[in-house]
């Protein structure tokens, strides 16, 4: 069973900075596309940023300039670094796994972390 394990999220004051951690347990990390979604109280989850597994990336126009993803296939794990952050950044931020970049009905999806930004 695959198991795909987000953390790093918490409270944080407007413009402050967080890193989001993803690790699944999941053979040939690499070959698989990971994505970063979030969803507020009262909306729909959105995309916020992916990375394939030749490494292009693709972020949502919202966090832009201040969001950057990556992944470490040695260790299983990507990362969101969040920078510059502002209150309507606040969200369950969850982690996804796939085989490819439109392949959602076979996505593996982490329990989500929770981010809070106050100002």
């Amino acid at each position: 069973q695959v198991q795909v394990v987000e953390s790093g999220g918490g409270l944080v004051q407007a413009g402050g900075s967080l890193r989001l951690s993803c690790t699944a347990s999941i053979r040939i990390f690499s070959a698989y596309v990971m994505g970063w979604y979030r969803q507020a109280p009262g909306k729909q989850r959105e995309m916020v940023a992916t990375i394939t597994n030749g490494d292009s990336t693709n972020y949502a126009d919202s966090v832009k300039g201040r969001f950057t993803i990556s992944r470490d296939n040695t260790k299983n794990t990507g990362y969101l670094q969040m920078n510059n952050l502002k209150p309507e950044d606040t969200a369950v931020h969850y982690c996804n796994v796939r085989p490819g970049l439109y392949d959602m009905k076979d996505a593996y999806w982490g329990q989500g972390t929770q981010v809070t930004v106050s100002s």
